[in-house]
């Protein structure tokens, strides 16, 4: 019966279907190892795959006939599951940190700022860096161009400039790229945390050794 809640529902099933679910005469069928069996009578499918003691899966269901495959679907879905936690787990999000600044900011304020932006760089974040103008300062945005070029050049080693600087209403914007990406500082951070507990390990090992044979000698001594 069209539009009743049991097709509305099937419609709506993001899984492929498998065995006794698969309702067309035929397929065209692919073995376990990807090779073409060619096209079966669905039932033929069905005996293969138990035969096999695997599941007959539905891969493309708009090609005619309908594509399957005989798989383990449970060690598929737990495969395909465990890779899709591992890509979330690897994702990047990009966060772009943001320093202020004035075109005739001081001295100590400048290396303060400037030591911010390193600090957000050497962690693998984008900076989006403001040239805040006020007052008459409006008619001299070659301050603000010179400032945002002179940090840039001072933050070279660990960034680089990936958007030019630009007039944003009374502000003045650029964007600094970190020269690493956020997955490799992850994973440098990830092997100095293993090289400091090995390092820890051994050191412990060694500390164990000493004392035993302090102890061994003085047996002996004794």
């Amino acid at each position: 019966m069209p539009g009743s809640p049991r097709q509305t529902k099937e419609q709506h099933i993001s899984e492929p279907r498998i065995n006794d679910r698969i309702r067309v005469p035929e397929v065209r069928l692919v073995g376990p190892n990807g090779e073409q069996v060619g096209i079966v009578r669905v039932e033929d499918a069905l005996r293969l795959a138990a035969e096999a003691d695997l599941d007959l899966v539905e891969v493309a269901p708009m090609a005619r006939p309908p594509v399957a495959k005989l798989m383990d679907y449970g060690k598929y879905k737990y495969e395909a599951a465990m890779k899709a936690r591992e890509a979330r787990k690897n994702q990047v999000n990009t966060v772009i940190k943001e320093i202020k600044l004035r075109p005739k900011i001081d001295a100590h304020d400048y290396g303060t700022k400037k030591g911010h932006v390193e600090r957000f760089l050497k962690a693998g974040d984008k900076v989006k860096v403001t040239i805040m103008f006020r007052g008459r300062e409006q008619s001299r945005p070659e301050l603000g161009f010179r400032l945002l070029q002179r940090l840039a050049e001072d933050v070279a080693d660990l960034g680089h400039i990936e958007s030019q600087p630009k007039q944003d209403g009374r502000n003045m914007v650029m964007v600094i790229g970190p020269a690493k990406k956020k997955t490799a500082v992850r994973q440098e951070k990830k092997r100095d945390a293993e090289r400091a507990r090995a390092e820890a390990e051994s050191g412990s090992t060694a500390t164990e050794t000493t004392e035993a044979e302090q102890t061994t000698e003085q047996t002996t001594e004794a």
